[in-house]
């Protein structure tokens, strides 16, 4: 609302038209249950349009899921799964696999103090990681080198129970990009903007691609909320100005349709 300088009023106005975010859809679809006094009218059948109105208990609208099936496919797919992991996969698929592909990449790092999980420590600074009962490193940073413009990495020197150890390390930073992208004119409908700012997880369209007034155009997803950017009338992709894994900020031009 702040980000499109939009009122409790300008949000009813203008439902059948807005894009909100796949959590405020979902809450109206009825999948966090029924509200006390039920919810509000017209605005909650002008943001779904098409989509589902759930009035009885979430749980008897889903379609079964198969435990044993999904047990099977984690086992082959990442070895010993606990029924943790098989109840997080089957509520959050895609952050659970995003947490599989992370641990397969860094390790296990839930034995890290949160403080050095977020950030580094300082320069000679010394803390301890207790990997299991009894089993404990301790870990001092010693110097941090330059940056490789080859590779992207700066070596990292520390001990680890006394001894000199040295790793090479991304710095994501030093990767980072300044990009300035065109502005969607508010004014012109062709012009499909982000509605805020974040990164585009998903394209569901393609330059010449036909779309109808709603369908989806693209997928943006911000501090874990994803929005779907829909077409605000038919016609035919003219151009498409991102491309997936692209960071946008509020405004940024996406899509233009021609008429």
């Amino acid at each position: 609302m702040v980000q499109n300088k939009l009122d409790f009023k300008g949000v009813q106005e203008k439902a059948k038209e807005l894009d909100f975010p796949g959590s405020v859809l979902e809450f109206f679809e009825g999948l966090m249950g029924q509200p006390y006094g039920g919810f509000p009218e017209p605005l909650r059948s002008d943001a779904l349009r098409d989509r589902r109105k759930m009035d009885k208990r979430p749980g008897l609208y889903l379609d079964p899921f198969d435990f044993d099936k999904a047990r099977k496919s984690l086992s082959e797919k990442y070895g010993n799964i606990s029924e943790t992991d098989l109840a997080s996969y089957a509520m959050y698929p895609k952050v659970f696999e995003d947490y599989r592909k992370w641990i397969t990449t860094y390790g296990d790092l839930s034995v890290l103090p949160t403080k050095y999980f977020l950030a580094k420590p300082e320069l000679g600074e010394e803390f301890e990681v207790e990997l299991e009962k009894g089993k404990r490193l301790i870990i001092r940073l010693l110097a941090v080198g330059p940056l490789s413009e080859q590779t992207g990495q700066r070596e990292v020197f520390f001990e680890m129970n006394g001894e000199g150890r040295v790793i090479a390390v991304d710095d994501r930073k030093a990767a980072v990009e300044n990009v300035s992208r065109p502005k969607a004119d508010p004014s012109d409908s062709s012009q499909c903007g982000a509605p805020m700012s974040g990164v585009v997880v998903e394209l569901r369209v393609k330059n010449g691609a036909s779309v109808n007034k709603g369908d989806p155009l693209a997928v943006l997803s911000a501090m874990k909320m994803e929005m779907v950017v829909s077409a605000p009338h038919s016609g035919k992709v003219a151009d498409v100005t991102v491309k997936e894994g692209d960071s946008v900020n509020g405004g940024d031009l996406l899509v233009k349709i021609g008429k």
